[in-house]
């Protein structure tokens, strides 16, 4: 995929010659403006079908029934859920091979279990 930078970024400081945050693309207007008119040699125009393969989004999560719902392999999000809900919604999801995106599952089922032993002490 080609980067799409703007007219003269190469030659210009202030269109950010050596600075990449400021390259960034502008629309070609002008006359004899020379992307514009997809002359070659000269930087390429944005145009329809350079987009990229958008990858699949997570689902949001906050109950078993919906959990239930979703395929295997899919990615998930873990809504605002209780302790005990949270670790029957976690072994589901190991079992099932569904990826919980924004926690890390073994992580959490640790920290859970010795919170729950702390308690009973």
């Amino acid at each position: 995929m080609p980067k799409f930078l703007r007219r003269h970024t190469l030659f210009k400081s202030k269109l950010g010659k050596k600075r990449k945050s400021i390259q960034k693309w502008r629309r070609a207007t002008g006359r004899h403006n020379k992307i514009r008119l997809k002359r070659k040699g000269y930087p390429i125009k944005v145009m329809i079908g350079f987009k990229k393969e958008e990858k699949e989004k997570p689902i949001f999560v906050s109950n078993m029934r919906e959990l239930e719902k979703i395929k295997n392999g899919a990615t998930i999000i873990l809504g605002k859920v209780g302790n005990k809900k949270k670790i029957e919604m976690l072994k589901f999801a190991q079992d099932k091979k569904i990826k919980v995106s924004n926690l890390n599952v073994e992580k959490t089922m640790k920290k859970i279990e010795k919170d729950k032993t702390e308690k009973k002490k």
